[in-house]
């Protein structure tokens, strides 16, 4: 049995926070899914990823982990656990997987005669916590909703029916109790954690709880004045242009972004669009402008 080196799994330093180390670890979780990555090996990698993290996220077992790799153990060293190791440790197992996943090192250091939940050998034990990620339309992000999703894992391919709460945004978790791997021993299951990605929308980007939309208005419209109708995700409403408005100019519809304890707004893009002269009337239209107009775009301001 070899030692392993779970900060080199993570790619981060032994003296990483617990921030550093979560974030490591989504990142790579991630990056090696089985749903996601193309890797012939990224199961595996998938399987140390969340070892590692297991191993470190819990602050007792950490200081146990340390205190060995202080001793001069080096990846792939040959390992054997020292007498007694971790006794009186208060080590977590809460949401360890039930039966296997974890390496034979992991489970000599670990798992010797512990149990979720503290119990006898054998006894009930919770199963592990699952993650995976979901993609959603912004429409649905904003206004929540039952998205069905389906997901492949050690148990097979499977389909769920999620419920979005509106207003969630990018990069956070929805947990399904009792959806991740299964217990033993007559232990409950796992959760399963669902990261949350929202799809491109054709109309509105979102930054933050804000949300963007590039609104085309007329010539006409933008040198007198008009009230038009601008598009949001929770419907249509009324915008006062103001006169002598140029493409470019940014207006605000406060409240009108993502729901949340604070609402975002929604940012309004004005962008100035000539139509097309395609009769000899129109044609006739524009060179009396051009007449009337006495102005150069690219020399002075209107």
């Amino acid at each position: 049995m070899q030692f392993k080196d779970y900060y080199e799994v993570l790619g981060v330093k032994p003296e990483a926070t617990d921030a550093e180390i979560k974030s490591a670890y989504r990142k790579l979780a991630r990056k090696f899914h089985p749903d996601v990555s193309k890797e012939a090996s990224a199961e595996e990698k998938f399987k140390a990823v969340n070892e590692a993290y297991e191993a470190l996220k819990d602050p007792a077992k950490r200081r146990a982990y340390d205190q060995l790799k202080a001793s001069g153990y080096r990846p792939g060293d040959e390992f054997h656990p020292p007498p007694h190791f971790g006794d009186g440790a208060d080590f977590d197992f809460s949401d360890m997987h039930g039966e296997g996943g974890f390496s034979d090192f992991f489970e000599s250091l670990f798992r010797r005669g512990a149990t979720a939940g503290g119990g006898r050998p054998g006894g009930p034990r919770r199963g592990r916590d699952m993650q995976a990620r979901i993609e959603i339309p912004l429409a649905v992000a904003y206004s929540g909703g039952k998205e069905r999703i389906s997901l492949r894992d050690g148990s097979g391919d499977r389909t769920l029916e999620v419920k979005i709460p509106a207003g969630i945004l990018p990069g956070q978790q929805i947990r399904l109790a009792g959806q991740g791997s299964p217990g033993a021993g007559g232990g409950s299951g796992g959760d399963l954690l669902l990261e949350v990605g929202i799809q491109n929308d054709s109309r509105f980007q979102l930054d933050g709880r804000d949300i963007h939309h590039t609104l085309p208005i007329a010539p006409w419209e933008a040198a007198l004045g008009a009230t038009v109708e601008v598009p949001t995700l929770g419907g249509e409403v009324e915008l006062k242009i103001p006169a002598g408005s140029d493409s470019g100019k940014r207006m605000r519809l406060r409240g009108r972004g993502m729901p949340g304890r604070t609402p975002g707004d929604q940012i309004i893009t004005l962008e100035v669009r000539a139509p097309k002269a395609e009769t000899a009337e129109q044609k006739k239209l524009y060179e009396e402008m051009s007449k009337t107009f006495d102005w150069n775009p690219r020399r002075e301001p209107a």
